[in-house]
Order: C-alpha cells, then structure tokens, then sequence
C-alpha cells in the first residue's frame, strides 16, 4: 500500500462575498488567519499553521469561504 501523500497549501484564497466572520478559522488557525476591520477573514500567514490544521480551519467555515490549493494549482478544499 503506497503512504499518504503529504498535505501541501501552496495558496489560500478567502471569498470576502461568502465570509459572514463567523471566525472558526481564526479559532482553530490564529497564525494562518485573523479578522480585519469588516469582521471578515482575511490570510496573515500561509505557513503560521500546519497544514492540516489549515484544513482544519477551511472545513469548519460555515459558508465555505476559504479555498486551498496544493502545489500544482490544484483545489484541495472545497472537496469536488
């Protein structure tokens, strides 16, 4: 059986439409992403998190607002 491949964010993108600033990404990833002045999302660190705490983060957004791709330019979440 081949080992998992590595989880690599490459680029984060945040749809400031979709953001409502619920804020479960800063809670979960407070390095990676803070709340500007409009209360929404915005990215402060690509790498102030690991990755799968990251994941972690997109996936907890109610609304789906945070894009992650991989080193290829290829979208990791939303899930397809």
């Amino acid at each position: 059986m081949a080992d998992k491949k590595p989880l690599i964010i490459s680029k984060i993108v945040i749809d400031r439409d979709l953001c409502i600033g619920a804020g479960t990404c800063v809670t979960i990833a407070p390095e990676t992403f803070q709340m500007d002045d409009e209360n929404k999302a915005i990215l402060v660190n690509i790498t102030g998190n690991d990755a799968e705490t990251i994941l972690m983060s997109a996936e907890s957004c109610p609304t789906k607002a945070i894009f992650l791709y991989d080193e290829n330019g290829e979208q990791i979440y939303p899930y397809a």
